[in-house]
């Protein structure tokens, strides 16, 4: 068996026998800042592309449907890979941890491909299923288009992010990730406006940015993955072939929790459909309200990789307890941090929205979002964190069977708030509201059951 490097050694030693409070924050630290940096980014695409109006606005609010869509069926490896390394890295077996992440890079190459594909070619009629109008839709498929031919970068780079992650490295995919959003924020104006020599590419010029900014990524994070950073030797996925059962393995484990993150975008679709009979203001408000929720979404994200990994490494180490408590104590700084932003969503929201649009009805309809999600989102902490700690224990059925009627019971409520009960778009964001504090309950009295300690991968 190979050995671990001493610097993985120390990382899964502070994980499974250091101080809990300093693993948390050592792990989820780092991806929240990196995370941050993402949010940067599309805060950057959304405020450049608001110098062309509401309609362009609301392109982006609605191809970010879609690009949630591909992030959700990565996941569906990225999942899968974080559970198996990080239980194998705990366990000592760095031989198995390597097997599965180059068994999670062949996996990559088939679905980001068939990904591509069809997106590249579907994009027009997504876009109808949506509701965007003809102005939106112009500058809806070029964007999209772009983004789908280079979907691929973006499966290769999340998952060598989980690969590093579960191992007890976080700190190397933010290095990355702070590069990627550097370049696409320097690129962004560049191909947006055409200044310079850059050609006038308007919002699909924001795409192109963006995917130029993945393509450095892959790069960077190939190059230190090949070198062996990670710990241990995972050398290519071409140096062993692929093995049926161990991608099905992969899957198995990331498709309940992914199946119900494809539902909540899925549902996500049919609200912005919702959302467009209020006319393209609405669009726009929605997307403006969304990157800010990113910045409270993203800090529980993080928390939530942290609580993964712990809880895979303390399983693999055979400490459910300190598995437990770990996830518990992910949970408590999540919910701290999020009262945050609740704070500034209640209090500012017009200051905050005045920094994306100068339109009223935008900034009207925006205020009243910011408000009303500011009221769940300690809620959305508990959900989304005890949904990673689940995920690192490879039980991954009680988030799906949380999630997936979660999810979808927004479709009938959001349309009888908004329409039936004649609340308006409001009802749409009442429904987000009320939905996320269920889930979160639901999910925190099933994972106190510990069930999940038992879970044999």
């Amino acid at each position: 068996m190979s050995p671990l490097s001493e610097k993985a050694a120390r990382n899964r030693e502070l994980i499974t026998s250091g101080p809990m409070v300093k693993a948390i924050f050592a792990l989820a630290v780092p991806v929240v800042f990196g995370q941050m940096m993402e949010v940067l980014l599309a805060v950057t695409d959304f405020y450049w592309v608001g110098r062309l109006g509401p309609a362009a606005q609301d392109a982006v609010t609605s191809s970010m449907i879609m690009i949630w869509t591909v992030f959700a069926t990565a996941s569906i490896i990225s999942i899968g890979v974080t559970a198996l390394v990080s239980r194998y890295v705990g366990a000592g077996d760095p031989d198995k941890a390597a097997h599965y992440a180059r068994q999670g890079l062949w996996l990559v190459v088939v679905l980001g491909g068939l990904v591509s594909l069809l997106g590249v070619t579907f994009s027009p009629q997504l876009l109808s299923f949506m509701g965007a109008g003809q102005a939106t839709r112009g500058h809806a498929v070029p964007y999209l288009r772009i983004f789908f031919a280079s979907a691929l970068l973006l499966y290769l780079v999340e998952i060598m992010y989980a690969i590093f992650r579960a191992s007890g490295d976080t700190r190397t995919p933010v290095k990355v990730g702070i590069t990627v959003v550097c370049v696409n924020m320097v690129l962004d104006p560049l191909l947006i406006f055409g200044w310079g020599p850059f050609p006038e590419l308007g919002v699909a010029g924001a795409a192109l940015a963006t995917a130029i900014a993945f393509l450095t990524g892959v790069s960077l994070i190939a190059r230190f993955l090949l070198a062996g950073r990670v710990g241990y030797r995972i050398g290519t996925p071409v140096s062993e072939a692929p093995s049926l059962s161990s991608m099905g393995k992969i899957a198995r484990i990331g498709l309940p929790i992914s199946s119900q993150q494809l539902v909540f975008v899925m549902v996500y679709w049919f609200l912005i459909g919702f959302v467009h009979q209020f006319g393209e203001s609405a669009g726009a408000a929605m997307g403006i309200g969304n990157r800010m929720e990113s910045f409270s979404y993203l800090t529980c994200y993080g928390f939530s990789i942290a609580a993964s990994t712990l809880v895979g490494q303390n399983l693999g180490a055979d400490k459910p307890d300190r598995a437990a408590r770990c996830a518990w104590g992910a949970v408590g700084s999540g919910v701290g941090l999020t009262l945050i932003f609740s704070a500034l969503f209640l209090g500012m929201p017009g200051l905050i929205t005045s920094v994306f649009t100068d339109d009223p009805q935008v900034r009207r309809i925006a205020i009243d979002y910011l408000i009303i999600l500011g009221l769940s989102q300690s809620a959305m902490a508990v959900e989304i964190i005890l949904e990673g700690a689940f995920s690192g224990s490879g039980n991954t059925i009680p988030p799906m069977a949380v999630m997936l009627p979660g999810s979808a019971a927004r479709i009938p409520l959001a349309w009888y708030l908004a329409f039936h009960l004649d609340w308006g778009v409001n009802g749409i964001w009442w429904t987000l509201t009320i939905t996320t504090g269920l889930k979160a309950v639901i999910l925190a009295w099933w994972f106190s059951l510990g069930r999940w300690k038992q879970k044999k991968l």
